[in-house]
């Protein structure tokens, strides 16, 4: 809970208290000095706290009018107290959540190359997962309001809005993005969302769900650089199964569920060296000092090659695939100082 709601809360606690104690002496003044009944005290009570200006039930002698003066006293005190206290709990609850959204924001503002991710449904919330396996920076925009507490519980960053609205995806920072993850439940949503991504960001790398394979061309015609289909993988994952049960439970295990369990990196090669000259996998020798093996390698132009020769020669902004298990990826990392 936040400190200042929970301080707030206690000086509730207080005040309530107060008025109680108040009642309670009022109550047993009005019986025992003035011989009221229970009911009669308590009205008497009732109406001297609240200062609401009805007669008395019977007339007061000199003792009762004493006391009553002491009760108009301490509870105009312990009322308007109370009030006061009520009053600025309900505004600085508001000003709370206020100052939680501006500070989310400014976090938001802060983050450079992030990735954004539209919708945070079983989709998004699985790329959410994995990024944070990796330590990414991402932002989630999320358009139904209740999905915000859900989105605190799990510490992400988000915008919640309309992503179809520019003003949403500025917000969540789609203009120094270097990733956008498009995760609706609707094509026709991620087209457009997507066609005013590529608008507000040329350089950006798209990715955008589709649910039917005619939307396929679609989507990459209006800017996204990969579209995946969740049923056609599905389908074709349970297939493979069926034909090479072994390699899929194999695969299935390199699956990043946590950040503990990071089986496999991605690694630029000029976090391996510290100039351009060329080197090769020989000479990175990670095998011998990471425990990490070289399963694949990507070139300066995108294309890769599955299990690379010991002798290929890594060119300048090209990348390497290092498979291990989550101990000695955390030893590649550490060395090479990689996030």
């Amino acid at each position: 809970m936040n400190p200042l709601i929970k301080f707030f809360r206690t000086k509730i606690y207080t005040a309530v208290f107060l008025l109680g104690v108040i009642m309670l002496i009022g109550v047993a003044g009005y019986r025992l000095i003035s011989g009221y009944s229970w009911i009669d005290a308590m009205y008497m009570t009732v109406i001297t706290m609240t200062t609401v200006g009805f007669g008395e039930v019977v007339p007061l002698d000199d003792q009762s009018k004493i006391f009553t003066i002491f009760l108009i006293l301490a509870s105009v005190i312990i009322v308007g107290y109370a009030l006061s206290i009520i009053t600025e709990y309900i505004l600085s609850k508001n000003n709370v959540e206020e100052l939680k959204y501006k500070k989310m924001q400014k976090k938001i503002e802060s983050f450079t190359n992030h990735i954004v991710i539209c919708g945070y449904g079983r989709n998004g919330k699985q790329a959410a997962i994995k990024l944070k396996a990796y330590n990414k920076q991402f932002v989630v925009i999320e358009k139904d309001k209740d999905m915000e507490e859900r989105l605190q519980l799990d510490e992400v960053p988000y915008v919640i809005g309309n992503a179809n609205e520019d003003d949403i995806l500025v917000a969540a920072g789609v203009d120094r993005a270097s990733n956008f993850i498009s995760a609706l439940p609707n094509d026709a949503d991620n087209l457009f969302v997507v066609l005013s991504t590529r608008q507000l960001n040329r350089k950006i790398n798209i990715i955008s769900r589709a649910s039917n394979e005619s939307s396929y061309n679609k989507l990459k015609f209006a800017g996204a650089d990969n579209v995946i289909l969740p049923d056609k993988i599905g389908g074709d994952h349970m297939a493979s199964l069926v034909v090479v049960p072994g390699l899929m439970e194999f695969i299935d295990n390199l699956s990043i569920v946590g950040k503990s369990d990071i089986n496999i990196e991605e690694v630029a090669v000029e976090k391996l060296f510290k100039n351009n000259k060329g080197r090769t996998i020989r000479d990175l020798d990670l095998r011998k000092k990471t425990g990490c093996s070289v399963i694949g390698y990507k070139d300066e132009n995108g294309d890769y090659m599955v299990n690379p020769e010991a002798e290929l020669e890594l060119a300048p902004n090209s990348k390497i695939i290092v498979l291990g298990r989550p101990e000695q990826i955390e030893a590649l990392n550490s060395q090479y100082g990689i996030e």
